[in-house]
């Protein structure tokens, strides 16, 4: 095992290792104070070009339980581990760790250790603490509990968010004349606060100066978050307080908080204080602060004994609730609590004599109610609820939880430490976001920022199409009820295309309670402080995203229940508002489909134009022909005719606008140039290009470059900017062969090598805007056998939340689309398992240094566990199935592993079942 050292001065880091001739070298790197933390270690990294190690020994750290290379560098404290395992990717131990436990096993502990956990050293403020409190949302589908220190309450270092799935209300504010109506996933009343004082004295707070030291730790295979603090008041008082949280993943109504204080140098009287926060608002989004943001009204509130219960009502929503809390104390010792309650909020205070080096714990459960999923008397509910809670039950059903859905769900990469912990951080946050234990009694589906967050307030755009394919791959049942969702909107849908002088369903770029349009027709530019016109509502495509998961759903799980009751009618009146949206063109003879938006959100329409929207968006218009195709193919091979006929009524498609269908769909409008390229909408060519490099010197990051140009007094729309990916969304949905396909049918032959010129025309226009732009960009790269644009694409989206690379949005919430996506990029793309057709495929396209990828998944009832390495696939199924290993088809026997090389010859076949 090759090792290289670091030993910590006051103002330099004294490097040492082994030179590739195994003489071993030192280097001293001097501490920048100029400098940041980051841009300092960087140089470690530059001194280390060409060694290779396997794990970094930290010679002379700080002693401390929560971790063992905490540093003492320049009047600062830093994790040094966490930090060079971030940037060399691999695991950091002590000396000491090394002396007692020997090298190898103490960097195995690390390794396994780093694979599963979230850590963050420090107290951070501002939006980086937000960030880091998204990141370790604790929920369980029905609620997400942000991450935050249960002694904070919202101020600009700390929010302590609460979000329950599906809970939203509308608000109207007047701005200059103008009544803007918002709805909001709500921020519940805060029911984890908790906090201590002494002798009385002013109960404590999160401040800089009272805080030695704080640890916290989100251990991923159980779902605990474990908050260490080392206090130091003013007044000389020292104590240590862990605290632990976890959500109950099986009685989903509750959560469980551990509370547990040490005095390290004092002994005498201590208050433990526990509160129902009611006074809350909606304020996670700066933005959003000039918008009325009291959502709620509290109704009730009351205690006995140790409960207490809060009892409220959204304002124009009118949903109920009732959060309950119960504190204990688990200590042999007298207390006395008393209630302190004012506007809005229930105090409860513990008073208790203490002394130096006891630990005093306390547990606080909480239960949640509402009238969405509760027909039966809420108060009645959160009573009995509260009754049997306890903490040790919430942590085992939180453990037993996790345990099941790691063996299901786990995504298992040798070779890459940052990626495997980033991977199950992804993983984890998903199933945050929704599970089948909650979601099966839930009328919600997931929102782009998951249950983390109030960014775009909380609502369900189209990035449900990159996470509702993550989730049937695994919980199948889960997928179709956050369907079910959309199903349940299909009037709202009806109404909405309706209201816009169409037919059949067209539903809105934002959803929420109802499924009708929350999009606004204005949005403030924070560059201009002015507001401009907002068209993303005209992103009618999210139709087609909503019918895209109705056929990945039945194709992964071959649910013909759900085709035949739900989905065909889906399709059917999806179809109807396409076929009422496209006009026929007499002078080309070809349909086209006007004022709509793709993804591309940059461009809303044409300059100069007093028309909204755009012409024959390229990806809309191939998904049209996809969808149309896909009808017909569901009706003569997988629906009954008679449901069929039903469904074609149900959505007013008649004999003539069935036959029309077929002809829009092979006659529809694409703007292709000699070469190949296809235009992103009608026109595109036309408009001037940009100088991005001009506006890197001039701006560094150009990522919103639409803001940037709107501040300049210019328009993204006069350009041929992207701000993610549009023109080529297709080729993300599907493969090559079939996009190909259905620009075929489309009437389109385009030249030979036509998707690499695409890609590379677009990539010098895209600005990756939007993280999704750099997974979609990801997988397009790969198909064109560009490995390294792919890869450098996919771990930028894999970092962003982590790193919060898009400047402070992880604030507002975890991008939950591009977590699910990079999960789906890593088993379908580079492990090359691809169930979009009948037959399982497998083609990898492994990373050079990942030396194995594992992971199950659920195709069509039979559960597949895939292990990959650079040189062989070994597959076993749960049933007798059959799969292609490149053009060749093999039979796999129930539980019986296969392995094969990339060939597709046998190299063993495994007789014993594992």
């Amino acid at each position: 095992m090759k090792v290289i050292s670091l030993r910590v001065t006051d103002d330099a880091i004294v490097l040492a290792y082994e030179r590739a001739n195994h003489q071993r070298q030192q280097s001293v790197i001097a501490y920048d104070p100029q400098q940041s933390i980051g841009d300092n270690l960087e140089k470690i990294r530059e001194r280390l070009v060409g060694i290779n190690f396997d794990v970094a020994v930290i010679e002379n750290p700080l002693a401390y339980e929560f971790s063992d290379t905490i540093v003492g560098i320049n009047h600062q404290r830093i994790d040094i581990g966490l930090a060079l395992t971030n940037m060399l990717n691999v695991p950091a131990v002590s000396q000491q760790t090394v002396q007692t436990l020997g090298l190898a096993e103490a960097a195995a502990r690390k390794q396994t250790y780093n694979q599963w956990h979230l850590d963050y050293y420090g107290e951070y403020t501002g939006k980086r603490n937000y960030g880091q409190e998204s990141m370790l949302t604790l929920g369980n589908g029905f609620f997400g509990l942000r991450g935050s220190y249960v002694e904070a309450k919202a101020d600009a270092d700390n929010y302590p968010g609460t979000y329950i799935a599906g809970f939203y209300n509308q608000l109207t504010t007047k701005i200059n004349k103008r009544d803007v109506v918002n709805e909001d996933l709500v921020n519940v009343p805060n029911a984890q606060y908790l906090t201590f004082g002494i002798d009385h004295q002013t109960p404590f707070t999160i401040k800089a100066e009272n805080i030695q030291d704080i640890y916290r730790s989100l251990d991923l295979q159980t779902g605990e978050l474990r908050t260490t603090m080392l206090v130091q008041l003013a007044t000389g008082h020292a104590l240590k307080v862990v605290t632990t949280k976890v959500a109950d993943m099986h009685n989903w109504h509750q959560y469980a908080i551990r509370y547990q204080l040490t005095p390290l140098n004092f002994s005498g009287s201590l208050q433990i204080y526990s509160e129902i926060d009611g006074s809350v608002t909606n304020s996670n989004v700066e933005r959003y602060r000039n918008f009325n943001s009291r959502h709620f009204d509290v109704t009730e509130m009351s205690t006995a004994g140790a409960e207490a219960y809060l009892a409220g009502e959204t304002k124009t929503s009118h949903i109920k609730f009732v959060i309950g809390s119960k504190l204990v104390s688990c200590n042999d010792v007298p207390t006395k609590l008393t209630t302190h309650n004012q506007t809005n909020v229930i105090r409860q205070e513990v008073n208790l004599a203490v002394t130096q080096n006891q630990s005093y714990t306390f547990e606080k459960n909480v239960a949640l109610f509402t009238s969405l999923e509760t027909s039966t008397d809420l108060m009645t509910a959160t009573i009995a609820e509260l009754h049997q809670a306890s903490f040790s039950a919430s942590e085992q059903h939180s453990d037993s939880f996790w345990q099941e859905t790691w063996h299901n769900a786990d995504i298992q990469i040798d070779g890459d430490l940052t990626s495997q912990k980033l991977t199950r951080v992804n993983i984890f946050h998903t199933f945050v976001s929704a599970t089948q234990v909650a979601n099966q009694h839930l009328d919600a589906s997931v929102g782009a920022r998951g249950l983390h967050g109030e960014a775009y307030r909380g609502h369900v755009f189209w990035d449900e199409m990159f996470i509702i394919p993550f989730y049937t791959l695994h919980y199948p049942k889960l997928a179709r009820q956050l369907l079910m969702y959309r199903y349940h909107r299909l009037d709202a849908a009806k109404q909405y295309a309706a209201s816009e002088g169409y037919q059949g369903a067209m539903f809105p770029w934002q959803s929420g309670k109802d499924g009708d349009e929350q999009s606004q027709f204005v949005h403030l530019n924070p560059l201009t402080q002015q507001w401009d016109p907002d068209n993303s509502r005209l992103q009618r495509h999210v139709s087609l995203a909503i019918a895209y998961n109705v056929w990945v759903y039945y194709h992964l799980a071959n649910d013909r229940d759900f085709m035949q009751r739900y989905g065909i009618q889906m399709l059917l009146d999806i179809a109807r508002f396409w076929i009422s949206k496209a006009e026929y063109n007499a002078t080309t003879k070809r349909y086209d489909i006007k004022k709509v938006m793709g993804p591309d959100e940059f461009h809303e329409g044409y300059p100069n134009s007093d028309e909204e929207g755009l012409t024959n968006n390229a990806y809309t218009n191939i998904m049209v022909s996809w969808l149309f195709e896909t009808i017909a193919y569901l009706r003569g091979n997988v629906v009954l005719e008679a449901t069929f006929t039903k469904a074609l009524q149900q959505a007013g498609i008649n004999t003539a606008l069935y036959k029309k269908m077929a002809d829009i769909g092979h006659h529809l409008t694409l703007d292709v140039d000699a070469a190949g390229v296809i235009g992103q909408f009608q026109g595109y060519f036309k408009l001037p290009t940009l100088n991005f490099e001009n506006y890197r010197k001039k701006y560094g990051d150009i990522s919103r470059l639409d803001r940037i140009l709107k501040a300049e007094g210019h328009t993204p729309d006069a350009y041929q900017v992207a701000k993610q990916a549009d023109a080529l969304m297709a080729f993300y949905n599907f493969d090559f062969s079939h996009v190909n396909q259905i620009l075929k049918q489309m009437g389109y032959d385009l030249p030979n090598e036509f998707l690499t010129r695409n890609i590379e025309y677009y990539l010098d226009r895209t600005t990756h805007g939007s993280t999704l732009s750099r997974i979609v960009y990801a997988v397009l790269t790969l198909v064109d056998g560009n490995m390294d644009q792919s890869w450098h694409l996919f771990s930028q989206a894999l970092l962003s939340d982590y790193y919060d690379i898009q400047g402070g949005t992880t604030a507002e919430g975890i991008h939950l689309g591009v977590m699910a996506a990079t999960l789906m990029l890593e088993t379908r793309n580079y492990a090359g398992v691809d169930e979009l057709t009948d037959t399982i495929t497998i083609a990898p396209h492994l990373p050079t240094h990942w030396h194995r990828i594992a992971f199950r998944q659920y195709f069509r009832g039979t559960q597949y566990h895939f292990q990959i390495t650079q040189k062989a696939i070994t597959v076993t199924a749960d049933h007798s199935a059959t799969i292609k290993v490149g053009a060749q088809e093999l039979v796999l026997k129930a539980n019986k592993p296969l392995t094969v090389d990339y060939h597709g010859q046998p190299l063993t076949a495994i007789a014993q079942a594992k």
